[in-house]
């Protein structure tokens, strides 16, 4: 009788049972319980003793389930091999070699030492590769001896309670028609990805240059961009449009040549007989044989004449003939004007036809001359003069200086230039917001004599001044100018009782601060105006009171 088996601790490989994926096709190498007897001839492994009748392993289909050690036949206590009759298929991995289960006993202690009636079981093999239908890769499994036949497959006889479960199979490669559908699937993932990112790459791109195109364009075909309507060209009597569409028709560019000289001015329509106001100094080049040619607004030209001209006020009127369906400017009021009043000037500054600059009333009154190039005065122009900020430029002269309902108030005449000069046409500065404006109340007066005789007369007090007193007021000299009395015997101011070196300080209660002055304010008159001045004489002041002469002369 059998020495009862010792019971070994299994390995983790031997009792852990083998995954239902580790193997899902190849057959399960049959492993024998430790302690089954041995067959009496002692072998340890390999194959059975010829003419035992050892049945063949049995080989269960699917996966997963670990193979049962076969009923050994009548004489035999059990098979040391997996597979009857045949030494087992090598393993798939050729580089393993095969481990007894236990370690050699150095005390020789059975079942564990020498070959004896209780050898272990041989190794657990590797299975090979499984392809694809079921077939092991490698040696194929020897066919079993003749007149053994394969015991019918029983899955009752499969359970063995005593039995160690099976080691553990190693992983096994995935099924090869799986892998090539995984890499099949792989490529087409990362082709699908790298064309979507080709397609986002290329949409963004023209989606930048659609963008761009819209951006600066509006659209991809012609460009169109938006734009108001036609409106009706009627504007507000009392704009600045309103007032030039008025009164440009009746604003005239006067070009004057003569005695090798030539010029450029500005002029307007006095009445519907060809009459045109404007400044001495503008048609001056022209002397008694120069042309001078008048252009109206529509670009009709037509050849004038001078009527007459006065140097004293820098006014000269002159008449264009065979010219129908002239407009006169209406003439406002002067006097009427305060600081701070809107105004137009019209003229052709630097010979630009029509232009039209607006500003406002900046001062009245401001006593001004100019002229004086000749040198004995005789061309020197005393003005009561309406400042203006509206831009006046060289050509301007002789132009209309308009109120906010379009009426003449002004004739543009000077302007401070740059380097602190005051002339008639400002030499060739630019504007600098100072320009002057003879009153248009004056203005009247002059052209209505032009017209009437042609010439003007002059208010005059009947005194000679001293230029040179520095002095405030305007002192009356030792003597005449011409070497008589320094009061005219007869004159206003003689009548009044005004005497050599007396010093005048008002008119009319204004002060008056030189010589100049003095004429300024009195030509702001009409011959027959009464004044009422102050004067000093030996620190007592006094007031007289004169009507104003007249004299053709200035």
């Amino acid at each position: 009788m059998p020495a009862p088996a010792a019971e070994p601790t299994p390995a983790a490989s031997e009792t852990a049972p083998v995954p239902a994926q580790s193997a899902p096709h190849g057959p399960q190498d049959t492993v024998h319980a430790p302690g089954a007897e041995a067959p009496a001839s002692g072998l340890t492994g390999g194959a059975p003793t010829p003419g035992a009748d050892a049945p063949a392993p049995t080989i269960a289909p699917g996966a997963g389930a670990p193979a049962q050690a076969p009923t050994p036949a009548p004489g035999v206590d059990a098979t040391a091999s997996g597979h009857t009759g045949a030494t087992p298929a090598p393993a798939a991995d050729t580089h393993a070699h095969p481990q007894p289960l236990h370690d050699p006993d150095p005390y020789s202690t059975p079942p564990y030492g020498e070959p004896g009636p209780w050898a272990p079981a041989p190794p657990v093999q590797h299975p090979a590769a499984t392809p694809a239908h079921g077939v092991a890769v490698g040696a194929p499994l020897a066919a079993p001896e003749a007149g053994l036949a394969a015991p019918a497959a029983d899955p009752w006889a499969r359970y063995d309670p005593w039995a160690v479960p099976a080691a553990v199979a190693p992983l096994q490669q995935a099924d090869a028609v799986e892998e090539d559908v995984k890499r099949r699937r792989g490529r087409r993932r990362r082709a699908l990805v790298g064309g979507a990112l080709v397609i986002a790459l290329v949409s963004g791109v023209a989606g930048g240059v659609v963008g761009v195109q819209l951006e600066r364009n509006g659209g991809i075909g012609a460009v169109e961009l938006p734009q108001a309507g036609v409106e009706a060209p009627d504007r507000d009597p009392g704009s600045v449009a309103g007032i030039a569409a008025q009164a440009l028709p009746s604003v005239v560019t006067l070009h004057v040549s003569g005695s090798g000289t030539a010029g450029t001015g500005t002029g307007f329509v006095l009445d519907d007989r060809g009459h045109i106001l404007t400044n001495d100094h503008v048609v001056e080049p022209a002397g008694k044989n120069g042309e001078i040619t008048v252009t109206f607004h529509s670009g009709d030209t037509a050849e004038a004449t001078v009527v007459g001209r006065d140097s004293g006020y820098d006014l000269a009127v002159v008449r264009v003939k065979g010219v129908r369906g002239l407009t006169p400017l209406p003439l406002g009021n002067s006097d009427n004007v305060q600081v701070g009043d809107p105004v137009v000037a019209i003229g052709a500054p630097f010979d630009l036809a029509g232009t039209v600059t607006s500003g406002i009333i900046s001062a009245r009154e401001r006593p001004i001359t100019a002229g004086g190039e000749k040198g004995d005065g005789s061309d020197v122009s005393y003005v009561d003069a309406l400042q203006t900020d509206a831009p006046i430029n060289p050509g301007n002269s002789g132009g209309p200086l308009l109120d906010g309902k379009g009426r003449v108030v002004g004739i543009n005449s000077a302007i401070r230039s740059a380097d602190g000069g005051l002339d008639p046409e400002g030499g060739q500065s630019g504007s600098i917001g100072l320009g002057f404006a003879i009153p248009i109340n004056q203005g009247k007066r002059v052209a209505e004599e032009l017209i009437g005789t042609g010439k003007a007369t002059h208010p005059v007090i009947g005194i000679t001044l001293d230029m040179e007193y520095d002095g405030d007021g305007a002192r009356v000299a030792a003597e005449g100018s011409d070497g008589g009395p320094p009061v005219t015997t007869g004159g206003p101011g003689a009548k009044a009782g005004i005497r050599a070196g007396d010093v005048i300080t008002r008119v009319d209660g204004r002060p008056v601060h030189s010589g100049e002055e003095l004429i300024v304010k009195t030509r702001a008159h009409r011959p027959g105006d009464r004044l009422e001045l102050t004067l000093e004489r030996n620190g007592v002041e006094r007031t007289v009171s004169l009507v104003l002469g007249s004299s053709d002369g200035d």
